[in-house]
């Protein structure tokens, strides 16, 4: 049914407008939680990462010693890992340049060890590191630290998500814009017509409550006859994901697509779709490879990369323009696309047109 009508649609990924990060922001609001009302950046008036280097220049060179600090979620999931390996290879190009830089990437335990991230930001700000890149488990646990960078002069830059308004500057995709593209993209699919639901990732974060928004907004004002059936909170697990998916698929003899916060929870829910041998799209965020894996199989239907390989790599760039002494946007936004059948085997420095950024000499 839908995956066979999906491969006769000749919808090109490539031509639907996948590529965002040039986008305005078409973010349609509303339904934000408190936290977001004093801050959020896929509503904010930034700059993509191309227009900061059109308005900035060349990167500065830098004499002095960098050391970054950054910090991410957990290396459980791989899309931390990719983040990690980008820092590491946008701190190695800039070594070669002839800067004297060196990044450390760490993470707690796991997703939800809070108190353990917070540990580590204090422990490099005790370690007098020279600017932070922080991802934090949610809006509200890495505050004290980062309090603490800054009035310690170093410099904070929040990178992907949760959000931590206190932070001078944020660089990342629009999130809203995740469940946007991939609501549309179901809709065509399925004409239209038809029963979806939603496996949301943790409550506290952003990035599971923009996507899940983006999604939801998109549906009522552009698919009115696109029931969400079901929305459920998986906390990013893909055991967790995987046992809902299953309790759907036998509730609703019907249901059309699933959309999952992020690919480890879309993951999970099409081992359930498998075992059920229903005809269901399965779609997520994130695009790790196991996600791609599973899209050259004909399983996972699409998946919504941020290319954290590319993102880590602007992360240090922001970082090093800043202690050069030039002034960042507020909210800089890194690209990402939606990835099919159509364009699993394209290379993302194709997709996002990948060039390093020019050092001043």
């Amino acid at each position: 049914m839908k995956k066979s009508n999906k491969k006769l649609l000749v919808t090109s990924a490539l031509a639907m407008s996948l590529l965002i990060t040039g986008c305005s922001s078409s973010s349609t609001g509303g339904g934000e939680s408190s936290s977001d009302k004093s801050f959020n950046p896929d509503n904010a008036d930034g700059k993509t990462y191309e227009e900061v280097r059109d308005s900035l220049g060349a990167v500065p060179m830098v004499s002095d010693e960098i050391r970054l600090g950054g910090v991410a979620k957990a290396f459980e999931n791989e899309y931390w890992r990719t983040l990690k390996e980008g820092m590491e290879t946008g701190a190695e190009k800039f070594s070669n340049k002839g800067y004297n830089l060196t990044v450390d990437m760490k993470s707690p335990q796991g997703e939800s060890d809070e108190e353990g991230q917070l540990s580590i930001v204090k422990d490099m700000i005790n370690k007098k590191y020279t600017a932070l890149l922080l991802s934090p488990i949610s809006d509200s646990n890495l505050v004290p630290g980062v309090e603490s960078a800054l009035e310690a002069d170093i410099p904070v830059i929040n990178v992907n998500d949760g959000i931590i308004k206190e932070a001078p500057n944020f660089v990342g995709p629009k999130a809203d814009q995740n469940g946007e593209l991939l609501a549309e993209w179901i809709s065509e699919k399925i004409d239209g017509k038809g029963k979806v639901a939603i496996i949301v990732g943790m409550p506290k974060a952003f990035a599971a409550r923009q996507r899940t928004l983006g999604f939801e907004n998109w549906m009522k004002e552009n698919a009115p006859d696109i029931e969400i059936a079901e929305k459920q909170n998986a906390d990013w697990d893909r055991s967790k994901a995987k046992d809902i998916a299953a309790t759907w698929i036998k509730k609703h003899s019907d249901l059309d697509a699933i959309f999952a916060n992020n690919d480890t929870m879309a993951l999970g829910a099409q081992e359930a779709v498998n075992e059920s041998g229903r005809d269901i799209l399965v779609v997520g965020v994130d695009g790790i490879g196991e996600a791609y894996d599973s899209i050259r199989k004909g399983e996972m239907d699409a998946t919504i990369d941020s290319f954290p390989l590319y993102k880590g790599q602007i992360a240090v760039e922001m970082a090093i323009r800043q202690l050069g002494g030039q002034k960042l946007p507020r909210v800089i936004w890194t690209p990402q696309a939606l990835i099919d059948s159509t364009n699993v085997e394209t290379s993302a420095e194709e997709i996002i047109k990948w060039t390093d950024p020019e050092i001043a000499k």
